[in-house]
């Protein structure tokens, strides 16, 4: 039998520690349909939450985009934790000095025993897991790619670009000496990434990248992102005030990009004035000065006083029977508690 343990001397004098997989037929993979409960766990809509299933299911590959606090990676987590069973799931986060070496394979220096020192080729999270995956075909595994569109994608992916693409195909890859050194992407490993979209830099990703991944939008005004907050609520009991809140100030927004995310709100003690009052000021408002930034009125258009007035004056028109043409508020009263 293949000794699959042993390092090997690659051509350039260096150590290789990536295993040979021997090639066996390979499964296909069914990931499992979301039910009522996980969904109502998670705040979202089953029918929606169902659909990033089938996009993995077909493509692998899907993206959530969209501003912070709208929960990308805590539902990615989720996601991947339901889908996997046993949690066969990784998490990296990208960054501007995240490097290929870093992320798919890459030279470290190892001292040995007498002095002498020796580079060895390492894996990085990407391999690691595709090795695990290849071990197991018949498991669902994820990795999640936090803050993708922070790192340089080309310099980052490389070779992924078209192993993402043919996942029957395999390559060497950069530091590979000849076709014993050849990779491929197991089909039965799916990738998540989440991007932040407040400053805008979702314009800049490349043709490449939109093709082989499913994108997802997490919107703060739409639906389910949008109606979040109002669930929380709802299932803690609390009063919807915040939610109240967290509605008008998007709409003073009125930019999908710059809105501001329910997750902010989702605090124990969110009814509690004070805690409201110290998220307002000292979570969403330097986020606000930042995308404003020069601009003098900043407290006066968003600052908690501010939108509270807006908020109570919208009430009372509504209980006067004026219509604000915002329609009513609605509460969720049909989820667990």
């Amino acid at each position: 039998p293949m000794d699959t343990s042993s390092s090997r001397i690659s051509a350039y004098g260096y150590v290789s520690e990536r295993e040979e997989v021997a090639v066996t037929a390979v499964p296909a993979i069914v990931l499992p349909s979301v039910d009522d409960e996980t969904a109502d766990g998670l705040l979202v809509g089953r029918d929606w939450l169902q659909e990033i299933v089938e996009m993995l299911q077909a493509k692998r590959q899907v993206i959530f985009y969209g501003p912070p606090g709208t929960g990308k990676t805590f539902l990615a987590q989720k996601l991947a934790e339901f889908l996997a069973n046993d949690g066969s799931y990784k998490l990296v986060q990208f960054h501007p000095s995240y490097s290929y070496e870093d992320f798919i394979e890459g030279f470290r220096p190892k001292v040995n025993p007498d002095g002498s020192m020796i580079y060895e080729l390492k894996p990085g999270p990407l391999i690691e897991l595709a090795e695990a995956a290849r071990a197991n075909p018949e498991d669902p595994y994820f990795l999640l790619i936090d803050e993708i569109n922070r790192g340089n994608l080309a310099k980052i992916f490389g070779e992924l670009y078209y192993l993402l693409e043919y996942r029957g195909e395999s390559l060497v890859l950069q530091y590979g000496s000849g076709g014993d050194d050849e990779f491929s992407l197991p089909k039965n490993l799916f990738v998540i990434g989440t991007m932040n979209t407040a400053d805008r830099s979702i314009a800049m990703v490349d043709a490449a990248i939109r093709r082989r991944f499913y994108f997802v939008e997490f919107s703060p005004t739409e639906p389910p992102i949008g109606d979040m907050l109002r669930r929380w609520l709802a299932k803690k009991r609390f009063d919807e005030r915040p939610a109240l809140l967290l509605d008008e100030l998007n709409r003073r927004l009125d930019d999908a990009d710059y809105a501001i995310g329910p997750s902010y709100l989702m605090t124990d003690r969110i009814h509690d004035d004070a805690e409201l009052k110290r998220v307002w000021k000292h979570g969403i408002m330097p986020l606000l000065a930042e995308h404003f930034y020069g601009q003098r009125d900043v407290e006066e258009r968003f600052g908690l006083d501010t939108i509270q007035s807006a908020v109570g004056h919208g009430v009372e028109d509504r209980e006067g029977g004026v219509d604000d043409g915002q329609g009513p508020a609605v509460v969720e009263d049909n989820l667990e508690t």
